[in-house]
């Protein structure tokens, strides 16, 4: 399987993508997806997406080029399996 580029993305590329980065590779490991994952800002998602497989983001954002997740879910834990099954579904 070819390695994945996950971009995962909020307000300021610092607090929130922390958490939701972290267990997203939590569950990439636990479904053996190859993928780094990169935390960015929202902003900057037009210049990143690109190189990217799947955008992961906690805030709203929009593309007809790439698949994208509001994962709020990492941040709360309601409706988590379902995201995660989204990105594997997505990622596979």
């Amino acid at each position: 399987m070819n390695k994945k580029h996950i971009l995962i993305a909020c307000g300021t590329g610092v607090a929130t993508s922390t958490v939701v980065s972290m267990r997203v590779q939590e569950e990439l490991a636990k479904n053996n997806i190859p993928a780094t994952v990169e935390q960015c800002k929202v902003s900057e998602l037009p210049s990143k997406v690109g190189n990217a497989d799947l955008v992961v983001t906690t805030t709203s954002y929009e593309s007809d080029s790439i698949p994208v997740i509001r994962a709020l879910s990492f941040l709360t834990g309601i409706g988590i399996e379902e995201d995660v099954q989204k990105i594997v579904e997505i990622l596979k």
